[in-house]
């Protein structure tokens, strides 16, 4: 007996812990954040319901079936019932897979804008590195040869090309308010992940691939990058900041890193 008050007691708190939200995400800050969440809710409620009646069906079997000092039975169970559960539990998930295509399908197979903002992101050992392509709208060459971390260049920028000598290169991710943003993923030793809680985004980044990734930020503020794939003993120390600039402090940002381009390049 004191088992099932015991179970009925757990499924309550449970319930009420999720219902209250005394645990939660932080407010989304997009679009995309918000169908996510809306979507989450609803399969959390209907687990939730399923939880909670399995958690008094169980509490109620061993109130019904306790030991009162009887003979044992043998119980073949009910074929009937296994069959519907486990067709039901099976429409539940399919149901539930259908639901969430629309999500994933809206950052990963949608095309980008013509307007999107291009970054490239770059994630190494242990440290992230984000390249846009500069007031040429063109990313230079690259070459593996040049990568020099210590000297500002972990891209491997090839100065000897034009369209390379605008590029900015930064530790942080800006991005204007209201943009569509497109990245491109690349990682040059292990598997990273890019997340940023706010955005309800995550995404590998796989070495020798590039991984493209659309969002858009609808709310200012600085928000955390941590890579959350474990990449080695320094992965706690790979981080860095989404910020999201009103368009105006975008502009001045940009005009200052290609401001500060030129006077490093000049002679």
């Amino acid at each position: 007996m004191p088992l099932a008050f015991i179970v009925w007691a757990f499924a309550i708190v449970i319930v009420y812990v999720f219902l209250a939200r005394l645990w939660w995400f932080p407010p989304p800050i997009n679009q995309h954040g918000i169908i996510y969440d809306q979507h989450f809710l609803s399969t959390l409620l209907v687990t939730g319901v399923i939880f909670f009646l399995a958690q008094l069906a169980l509490g109620y079997v061993i109130v019904r079936y306790r030991d009162r000092g009887q003979r044992a039975v043998y119980s073949h169970g009910n074929n009937k019932l296994e069959v519907l559960w486990t067709s039901a539990a099976a429409v539940l998930f399919i149901g539930a897979v259908l639901a969430s295509t629309r999500v994933y399908a809206g950052v990963h197979l949608g095309r980008p804008p013509e307007n999107a903002l291009r970054v490239e992101v770059l994630g190494k050992q242990f440290a992230w590195s984000f390249r846009y392509p500069g007031p040429d709208g063109k990313f230079g060459r690259t070459d593996i040869k040049l990568i020099n971390d210590a000297g500002g260049n972990p891209f491997g920028l090839d100065d000897t090309d034009p369209a390379a000598r605008d590029d900015i290169v930064t530790s942080a991710l800006r991005v204007p308010v209201g943009t569509p943003v497109r990245l491109t993923l690349k990682s040059r030793d292990v598997i990273h992940n890019f997340f940023v809680r706010e955005l309800r985004l995550k995404q590998d980044l796989v070495p020798g691939m590039e991984i493209p990734l659309v969002f858009q930020a609808d709310k200012t503020g600085v928000y955390e990058i941590p890579c959350s794939e474990l990449c080695g003993l320094g992965h706690h120390q790979m981080r860095s900041t989404l910020e999201v600039l009103t368009a105006e402090e975008f502009r001045r940002w940009e005009q200052a890193q290609v401001e500060q381009l030129r006077q490093l390049q000049q002679p």
